[in-house]
């Protein structure tokens, strides 16, 4: 059933794009010559970026600021013959994008344990994804401190509308007995809150929908925390809410 919803959901999604006139490609050679290509808030490799110019009439750089001042810092420190640690998922469109930047000097790294396993850093610059939890950047960080050659210059690139939404789930995950976490169960952000929430209420739940919610989670429970990724939209955050509500009666 849960996969059913996530399935629905995702479909939903995409037939409101579709119905405005907007699709999603997964390579530039699937852009025609007359279409506007829109780069998503994770970013692209330069070499991508590059190629969308050439196939699109227009191209519109929709990257995060966030994002791309992690670019920007990596091709600086590669330009420097300097290494690059950036602590995220190796796998995501961000870090893939980033590495782009800096493709003979970046590593790219989820936590202190993997700092372990790579070389000797000559002056390494250690930035991270924008959505990873704090904790985890300052842990990686010490452990390239201790697997450098020369200076580490440590830039901590967490997006602070980030920092400021985990800060607010940790406080408020103390103050009930269940808290409810709306975004996609492969977005960053999401899953790094739930894992925030979850540190001070076991009770956290990761949903798409408010079709997810099962009232027996909510037996014996007096509080509710709700909070949302950044990419969740407002009326599924009040839809979640007014779930909530329904099942309090």
């Amino acid at each position: 059933m849960r996969q059913q919803c996530c399935r629905d959901f995702a479909t939903h999604r995409r037939n409101r794009l579709e119905r405005e006139g907007v699709s999603t490609v997964s390579e530039p050679v699937q852009i025609q010559p007359s279409e506007t290509a829109v780069i998503r808030a994770h970013g692209v490799t330069p070499e991508v970026q590059r190629d969308l110019e050439h196939r699109a009439a227009k191209v519109v750089d929709a990257t995060c600021p966030f994002v791309t001042r992690v670019q920007k810092l990596a091709a600086r420190a590669a330009s420097q013959d300097r290494h690059v640690v950036v602590i995220g998922n190796p796998d995501h469109p961000e870090m893939i994008g980033v590495k782009g930047y800096a493709p003979n000097h970046a590593f790219v790294v989820r936590d202190a344990e993997e700092v372990a396993a790579l070389p000797r850093l000559k002056n390494p610059l250690v930035v991270s994804q924008t959505t990873i939890k704090a904790q985890t950047f300052f842990d990686a960080a010490e452990a390239v401190k201790r697997n450098a050659d020369g200076e580490t210059q440590v830039i901590n690139t967490i997006c602070s509308a980030t920092r400021d939404r985990q800060d607010a789930a940790r406080a408020l995950s103390t103050q009930v007995d269940a808290f409810y976490i709306i975004g996609g169960r492969h977005s960053s952000n999401s899953l790094k809150l739930l894992a925030v929430c979850q540190e001070e209420c076991p009770k956290s739940f990761l949903i798409e929908t408010p079709v997810e919610i099962n009232p027996e989670d909510l037996n014996g429970v007096k509080t509710v925390g709700v909070t949302a990724g950044a990419s969740t939209p407002k009326w599924l955050i009040d839809q979640v809410v007014e779930k909530l509500n329904e099942i309090g009666k």
